[in-house]
């Protein structure tokens, strides 16, 4: 029975979009610390978080299309 809850675990942790990690890794905070307070928040505020968190991940999957790597800028002298 455990092995099974792991994978189930294992492959919920793949399938999420990773925003938990993302801002753990941010603060340095551990990602299911952050987890856990976006569940407690979901049950005192009705599901906000949820809605924060679909937010965030669409930030998170679509970064590079909001923030492109530049180019490195040309100095004058190299015109």
């Amino acid at each position: 029975m455990r092995k099974i809850i792991t994978i189930i675990v294992a492959w919920f942790e793949q399938q999420a979009f990773g925003v938990c990690d993302s801002i753990g890794r941010f603060l340095g905070i551990k990602g299911t610390t952050i987890r856990l307070y976006f569940i407690y928040l979901s049950f005192f505020t009705f599901g906000s978080p949820v809605i924060i968190y679909f937010v965030l991940a669409f930030f998170k999957e679509n970064m590079k299309y909001f923030f492109p790597k530049s180019q490195p800028r040309k100095r004058l002298w190299d015109l």
